[in-house]
């Protein structure tokens, strides 16, 4: 890599240390190919990125940005995983590394805040945005639906006593 490569390097890692909303740094000695492959379609399908860079690199890319704190937690073979949504990329890497030991979870940052590896994996547990946003429509739509029953319930319950005195009165 010369120092044209490496300088575009930093500047993309820099734009993406800007502009994402959560970090995840892992180890990842020991992953084959078809691995790191499985990785890597698995953040895609969760809407995360995973890049691998020189950590020397990475610690230059992070000066300046809100996530500067992981630059101490780039030691070894060291991936980045990140995303816009708070969610997808932790829980991305936390499920891959329940299936795969080789995966270790190092820590990350969330904007300004730094997360070690047990944070990473309770922020994992968390609903996506889409599931919160999910919960909330269904939330404003059962009062209304409960509202709708209950209006129409007296007149269910007039037709049940009428039909039973119409019974009765026949037997």
């Amino acid at each position: 890599m010369d120092r044209g490569e490496k300088k575009q390097c930093v500047a993309s890692l820099t734009d993406v240390f800007k502009t994402t909303s959560v970090v995840v740094v892992a180890q990842y000695s020991g992953l084959s190919v078809a691995q790191m492959q499985a990785l890597r379609k698995q953040m895609r399908a969760a809407g995360a990125k995973v890049q691998i860079a020189k950590n020397r690199l990475v610690k230059i890319a992070v000066q300046g940005t809100e996530v500067a704190s992981i630059s101490e937690l780039m030691q070894g073979p060291a991936l980045i995983a990140y995303s816009d949504d708070p969610v997808a990329a932790p829980k991305a890497a936390v499920a891959f590394a329940k299936d795969n030991d080789k995966l270790v979870i190092l820590g990350g940052a969330m904007g300004a805040v730094a997360l070690n590896a047990d944070a990473i994996r309770s922020l994992a547990t968390l609903p996506s945005l889409d599931e919160l946003r999910g919960k909330l429509v269904g939330l404003i739509q059962a009062p209304a639906s409960k509202l709708a029953q209950l209006t129409m319930a007296p007149a269910a319950k007039l037709a049940r006593v009428f039909a039973a005195y119409g019974g009765k009165d026949a037997a």
